[in-house]
């Protein structure tokens, strides 16, 4: 496997730690967890996709389709 697809130690003990905490929700509870998340990680998305458009110089071309 690649070494940028493995987690670091740190992030792998970090991964088991949440593992650990999320066992103990309720349905509701990771159901609105996970709507939340998939917010953020579109927000992050979005700060990428203009930090490459800076990065690049363009403004007007959208990256993604």
């Amino acid at each position: 496997m690649n070494d940028s697809k493995k987690l670091s130690l740190e992030q792998e003990f970090n991964l088991r730690t949440f593992a650990d905490q999320v066992g103990d929700l309720t349905s509701e509870e990771a159901r609105g967890l996970s709507i939340e998340l998939y917010r953020r990680m579109m927000l992050k998305d979005n700060l990428y996709e203009e930090l490459l458009k800076d990065y690049w110089g363009i403004s007007s071309v959208p990256l993604s389709a």
